[in-house]
């Protein structure tokens, strides 16, 4: 399209872009830099001028072209300022000005994530509180774009925290919080290909060949110590489905599976292991075990009624089976050796 001779022979718009360009030069912004906290910066005040400026003046609807086509031709090196990024950056700044006020501190978390993250986020989340719940999770967990991807596809932000538990009677705050939000419900473990049929030792297999992609849906701070794993109680031998050690919580966390519905004997037996690992592994140092019951379906009503009277932690969640993970994410995430090497060994 031919340029838009109404803005440049607009005194105002030629003003404000001299200095644009001029901020463009006294930041460096470079292409090639991949700590991108600069580049950003520099794109939120431009995108909060451009919504200023569409608001102030009748610059008309060729505003942006232009810009892009000026911006282009004073620095050629630059891929920032194609015309479709330029609408990214006003989308970004116009998807967080639903906020009355906009805080240094989450532009500062905003700035500090890749711009692929941002646009990503802005373009899933339907609202502000669960963008900066991927935001910050991003920040706090280091996740590639794959991963973020994945999180969001799989609707982490609207999972966790939400299991069925009885937390906040039986463990001291903080850490029935912290707790809390450490469960999902459902759990989605959409790397597995089990028939419909499948039995829990299947399922239980499943997982543990899949290892990588069970710790990732998980969550952060969960260590893998052993399935099937022994505890010896009076003259009888009992066998866990999978053991964890929680770094962030610091406790252990028995997980039990169940492939039908939740029934209020579960918890009970659920009970006696978490009670075993209390007595037999809990160190001085650690907090109360934690057990997680992973069913396919449950009642609400049934899983409350069961968990009211139970003195350990236990929280309990379904669990999905759907399509496989896609390859950008599995390349994306650590080999099984490379587990089994953290591990200490065979799985």
């Amino acid at each position: 399209m031919p340029p838009n001779l109404s803005l440049l022979q607009n005194s105002e718009y030629k003003s404000w872009l001299k200095n644009l360009k001029e901020k463009v030069l006294q930041t460096q912004i470079k292409a090639a830099v991949k700590v991108n906290t600069t580049l950003l910066q520099f794109y939120w005040e431009l995108g909060e001028e451009i919504v200023l400026r569409q608001a102030q003046s009748s610059w008309g609807d060729g505003f942006l072209k232009q810009l892009s086509r000026d911006l282009m031709a004073e620095f050629p090196d630059m891929k920032g300022f194609s015309f479709s990024n330029i609408k990214y950056i006003r989308q970004w700044v116009v998807f967080y000005s639903q906020e009355k006020a906009i805080s240094q501190q989450l532009v500062g978390q905003l700035t500090q994530i890749p711009w692929g993250h941002n646009l990503k986020i802005i373009s899933c989340c339907q609202n502000i509180e669960e963008a900066l719940y991927y935001v910050q999770n991003t920040l706090e967990n280091g996740w590639s774009r794959s991963v973020l991807t994945h999180q969001i596809d799989s609707g982490l932000w609207r999972r966790e925290g939400k299991a069925i538990n009885n937390f906040s009677a039986t463990l001291p705050t903080p850490q029935s919080d912290l707790a809390q939000q450490t469960l999902k419900d459902p759990y989605i473990f959409d790397f597995l290909t089990l028939s419909k049929k499948h039995s829990e030792r299947e399922l239980e297999q499943g997982l543990i060949e899949h290892i990588t992609h069970f710790l990732l849906e998980l969550g952060a701070g969960f260590a893998y110590m052993g399935k099937q794993y022994p505890v010896q109680v009076g003259e009888r031998e009992f066998f866990i489905d999978l053991l964890f050690y929680h770094t962030q919580l610091h406790c252990h966390v028995v997980i039990e599976l169940k492939i039908g519905d939740f029934e209020p004997e579960h918890a009970g037996k659920l009970n006696f292991y978490i009670k075993a690992i209390d007595e037999q592994l809990r160190k001085e140092a650690d907090h109360p075990t934690i057990g997680i019951l992973l069913c396919k379906n449950k009642d609400r009503l049934v899983a409350e009624y069961a968990l009211s009277d139970i003195q350990k932690p236990i929280g309990v969640s379904e669990y999905q089976l759907t399509q496989a993970l896609p390859e950008n994410l599995q390349s994306k995430l650590p080999s099984i050796e490379e587990l089994e090497n953290e591990l200490g060994g065979e799985l």
